[in-house]
C-alpha cells in the first residue's frame, strides 16, 4: 500500500486519477488512449507526450512510471494497470482538472477496445503512422488520411539534435516528423541519467521504430572538459581545441558520417546539449560542409 510519505510528480497523479475515473482498472491498450485523448483535450500543459507506435499513440514515460507506481504500492502489477490502493486520486487534482475529468470520462467511458483506438487514428491521424491494426479498423478514406500524415521527405539531409531539456517521446517526434532513418550518436559515453537516452535503450527504441543507431565515440569529448564551462566564450574555447585535435586527429570518423549519410540519405547527429552553439554537434557540421564535395542541406532540430 502507498504511504502519506510518497511524494508522486504530477503527472503520475493525472495517470492514477484516470485509472480511478474509469474503473481502476484498464487495458494497455485503453489506458494509453484515453491518456493520449486526456492530455490532447483536456490539459494545455500536457502530462504525457507520445510517439506513433504498434498499437498508436503511445507514451514511454507511462511505463516508466507504471514501474515506479507498482513499488510505490498504488498498482498491483508491473504488467497491468489496476489500482491497488484506496486513495482517492481525483481529489489530488488541481485547476479544475477533476472537473475536466469527469466530463472526460462521461464521453468516452462506453467507448473502448477497437472503437476507441479507431477514434483516435481518425482524430488524430500521424499517431496511426505506425500501427499494426489500422489496416483491419480504418476504412479507405481514414487510411489515406494516415498516409498523409505520413512524413515522407526523401532528399538527402544532415540534423543535428540535442535532447536537453526535453522528453523522450517528444525528441523520438523531431527524428519521425524528419523521417530520419538513421542516428549517429556523437557523445563519448552515451549515458544518461535522464530515461531513454542511454545506448542501450534509445538504440533499442529506435530500431523499434525503424530508425538504426550508430555510436561514433572518435567525434566525443570527454565529460571532464565540460565541467566548467558557463558561458558561450567558454565553449568557444573548448571548441577551438576540438577542431584542432579531435576533429584534425578523425577525419576517418567524419569521412564516415558523410558516407552513411549518402547511404540513408537523412541522418541525425545527436548529444545532449539542446543550442547547437553550445554542443560540439555543431562543430561537427560544420566540419562536414567544408567537405569538397559537400552539396547537402543542414537542419538543426
Amino acid at each position: 500500500m502507498s504511504t502519506e510519505k510518497t511524494k508522486l510528480y504530477y503527472r503520475q497523479k493525472i495517470l492514477l486519477a484516470l485509472l480511478q475515473s474509469f474503473g481502476g482498472k484498464l487495458s494497455n491498450i485503453d489506458l494509453q488512449k484515453y491518456l493520449f485523448l486526456f492530455t490532447q483535450i483536456c490539459q494545455k500543459d500536457k502530462s504525457y507526450e507520445f510517439v506513433p507506435y504498434r498499437f498508436g499513440c503511445f507514451s514511454f514515460q507511462s511505463y516508466v512510471d507504471r514501474r515506479r507506481l507498482t513499488e510505490f504500492g498504488y498498482l498491483n502489477s508491473k504488467d497491468s494497470w489496476e489500482l491497488d490502493d484506496d486513495t482517492d486520486h481525483i481529489a489530488t487534482l488541481k485547476n479544475g482538472e477533476a472537473e475536466k475529468l469527469s466530463l472526460f470520462t462521461k464521453k468516452y467511458n462506453s467507448i473502448r477496445g477497437n472503437d476507441l483506438v479507431r477514434a483516435v487514428y481518425k482524430q488524430f491521424p500521424y499517431y496511426a503512422i505506425r500501427s499494426e491494426i489500422a489496416n483491419d479498423l480504418l476504412n479507405d478514406d481514414e487510411l489515406t488520411r494516415v498516409r498523409a500524415a505520413t512524413p515522407a521527405q526523401t532528399e538527402p539531409c544532415l540534423f543535428t539534435i540535442g535532447y536537453e531539456g526535453t522528453s523522450f517521446e517528444n525528441y523520438l517526434n523531431r527524428l519521425l516528423r524528419n523521417n530520419v532513418s538513421l542516428l549517429c550518436d556523437v557523445r563519448k559515453n552515451p549515458i544518461s541519467r535522464k530515461y531513454g537516452f542511454s545506448q542501450k535503450v534509445l538504440s533499442e527504441t529506435l530500431e523499434k521504430l525503424g530508425i538504426k543507431y550508430i555510436h561514433i565515440p572518435d567525434l566525443g569529448i570527454v565529460s571532464d572538459k565540460r565541467k566548467t564551462l558557463k558561458s558561450q566564450s567558454d565553449y568557444n574555447k573548448l571548441f577551438n581545441e576540438y577542431d584542432k585535435t579531435t576533429l584534425m586527429e578523425n577525419g576517418a570518423a567524419l569521412s564516415d558520417v558523410y558516407k552513411l549519410l549518402i547511404d540513408y540519405n537523412r541522418i541525425a547527429i545527436t548529444c545532449f546539449e539542446a543550442e547547437v552553439c553550445m554542443c560540439h554537434r555543431g562543430q561537427i557540421a560544420k566540419a562536414l560542409e567544408k567537405l569538397p564535395e559537400w552539396k547537402f542541406e543542414i537542419q538543426h532540430i
